[in-house]
């Protein structure tokens, strides 16, 4: 906290801060007879009619009344990372980008418009019910907001509301906190006019070798194709031909599996995208009957020698942050939380996609 030279607490902060990160401390229960504090350490985003309005890490927005401070400080914009390679969040957006790639994408000025939209049968037997459209997956079918769209942001908003909306998808916003050159103003602004953040996952980054180096990774199957086979242990079901070309769109796409007994299906499987330096990783997923066996290492060790073979040398991941089994797994295997990221839908709009794992 900010200490004066007489070591009283002080605030050291004022509106004209607003878009730098800040810590500050504030009474919890102002004009309390017992005075509690709690610190918060975010991107002010603003401070308007005595409210802070300070976004932190996780994208969560924290409200504070401008009488509650107590002490306060502008601070570096990221702190130094102490482990994993270095990457800014730009690099990072733009590769996992093009290892989920959309059908259809569009520019608005910097932002991409992205999009897979399928048809999805209405469960209604008997019914003359006509199929809905729905997006695989958020990522897929949302905004990637890099930039400047080229517009005001409320035109830009009601360009991406159009968009969607003649292709029968409600409008999604993906964006990022914790990291410099993150989104915590874009989240504030977008919350401010009522778009709902639905998913919040992190992008966690490590080096290859040490993944490649946890197991012999034999008895892996890797393919350039996905096939009947690793589908059936694939969690989101009843893939569309537009999820086929979104599972294998990327640089460098590589589909492991671990056969299971005959009439089982996979014990394993897992994708990865290889593309420069990064290898990212996703789709791990292991038979319930067989897991804690160390086939999820096994899977992740044979597809970074593989990536390693092709020129990368580190490796992302998306994982929520309720899925504590596989944060164990990832972390053991030298992966950390480069950034979150989140996505926001419009408005008044209906949900996409599945929640099975980071969408």
């Amino acid at each position: 906290m900010e200490i004066s030279a007489g070591g009283r607490l002080k605030v050291n902060i004022t509106p004209a801060d607003v878009g730098k990160r800040v810590s500050i401390r504030r009474l919890i229960e102002p004009g309390s007879s017992t005075r509690k504090f709690t610190d918060t350490v975010g991107f002010l985003t603003s401070w308007n009619d005595g409210v802070l309005l300070i976004t932190r890490k996780d994208g969560q927005v924290v409200q504070v009344q401008e009488a509650a401070l107590v002490a306060g400080k502008t601070v570096p914009a990221v702190p130094a990372r102490r482990r994993g390679p270095a990457a800014t969040y730009q690099e990072l957006a733009l590769v996992t980008a093009r290892a989920w790639q959309p059908v259809e994408s569009e520019r608005l000025g910097e932002w991409q418009l992205r999009a897979a939209a399928q048809e999805v049968p209405r469960p209604a037997p008997g019914t003359a019910s006509p199929a809905r459209r729905a997006g695989f997956t958020r990522r897929a079918n949302s905004v990637l907001p890099l930039g400047d769209p080229g517009l005001p942001l409320d035109a830009a908003l009601e360009a991406v509301r159009r968009w969607y909306g003649e292709r029968g998808l409600p409008a999604y916003v993906q964006t990022a906190t914790g990291a410099a050159g993150t989104q915590e103003p874009l989240c504030a602004e977008l919350e401010r006019r009522g778009w709902v953040r639905e998913v919040t996952a992190e992008l966690w980054t490590g080096a290859l070798g040490p993944v490649a180096d946890r197991a012999e990774g034999t008895g892996v199957v890797l393919s350039r194709t996905v096939d009947g086979t690793w589908l059936s242990r694939y969690q989101r079901k009843g893939v569309s031909d537009v999820a086929l070309r979104v599972l294998g769109s990327g640089p460098s796409v590589w589909f492991a599996t671990v056969p299971g007994a005959d009439g089982d299906g996979p014990a394993a499987i897992g994708r990865c995208v290889v593309d420069g330096r990064w290898a990212g990783f996703a789709a791990v997923e292991v038979d319930p009957g067989r897991r804690r066996r160390g086939l999820a290492t096994t899977v992740m060790a044979a597809l970074a020698r593989r990536a390693l073979d092709e020129g990368a040398s580190a490796g992302w991941l998306q994982v929520e942050a309720d899925n504590a089994g596989a944060r164990a797994l990832y972390e053991g295997l030298g992966f950390a939380a480069h950034h979150s990221y989140h996505h926001y839908r419009e408005p008044g709009g209906s949900g996409t996609g599945s929640r099975n794992g980071p969408s």
